[in-house]
């Protein structure tokens, strides 16, 4: 059986997200082997040597058990957006990655910040309040599985323990906000799939109105019973 266009814009999404999580995994394995330390890649706030982590910081997590936390929102939310927003996906994306970024390092606590948690954060964001813009099934869905597995992130753009950075999770956060406001017009709503029943109950219907129409006929226009036409009369 042949595989839809839905199938295959689903599968090419979650390949997407799949090789950037084998990314993700490939240098904490790198890391790990080397014994090399690459948080001096994460942002540090307000120093110039810390500007290179607005591009790095989401490629760097401290330990395996903190990868392990972000594959699933990297997997689930980046398929959700290269699946349901093929035209905006890129520029989402890109937004998302540099305003989390740049958002810590403006704001953030002095410190090294790193994670993919800004990205996904920006993602479940963007996703969210799409959704409600636009309105359409997909997006909708599409919604609603990002708040059944991840709605909590709701709660963690605020400061809750000392070691995650809240910064991270909130610059994101407004990162996709901005993005689903610039760019929710962008993709084309699906088409609204039509049963044979819908057409038939149309066409029944408008059967119906042409015979009313046919029997009542000029009927309107007749004089009421009881009532006689009356001619004016002229002078003589």
């Amino acid at each position: 059986m042949a595989t839809s266009k839905p199938d295959q814009k689903l599968q090419q999404g979650l390949m997407a997200a799949g090789v950037f999580l084998a990314l993700l995994w490939g240098i904490k394995a790198v890391e790990l082997i080397s014994g090399a330390d690459l948080s001096v890649l994460g942002v540090q706030p307000q120093t110039l040597s810390g500007l290179w982590g607005v591009l790095f910081a989401p490629l760097i997590h401290g330990s395996l058990s903190h990868l392990a936390a972000n594959s699933v929102g990297v997997l689930v939310l980046g398929a959700a957006l290269f699946f349901g927003y093929p035209n905006s996906r890129w520029r989402v994306l890109g937004l998302v990655w540099l305003g989390s970024g740049i958002g810590v390092w403006l704001f953030g606590r002095p410190s090294q910040h790193f994670g993919a948690s800004g990205v996904t954060h920006g993602l479940f964001f963007f996703l969210f309040l799409v959704s409600l813009l636009r309105r359409d099934k997909r997006s909708i869905a599409l919604m609603m599985i990002a708040f059944f597995l991840f709605g909590g992130m709701i709660y963690s753009i605020f400061p809750r323990e000392p070691g995650i950075s809240y910064e991270s999770h909130l610059s994101g956060a407004i990162a996709g906000v901005i993005a689903a406001l610039l760019w929710w017009r962008m993709d084309p709503k699906p088409p609204v799939k039509r049963y044979d029943w819908e057409d038939e109950a149309e066409e029944v219907a408008s059967n119906t109105e042409v015979a009313d129409s046919d029997l009542i006929g000029d009927l309107w226009q007749e004089a009421p019973p009881g009532e006689s036409e009356q001619k004016p009369q002229g002078r003589e």
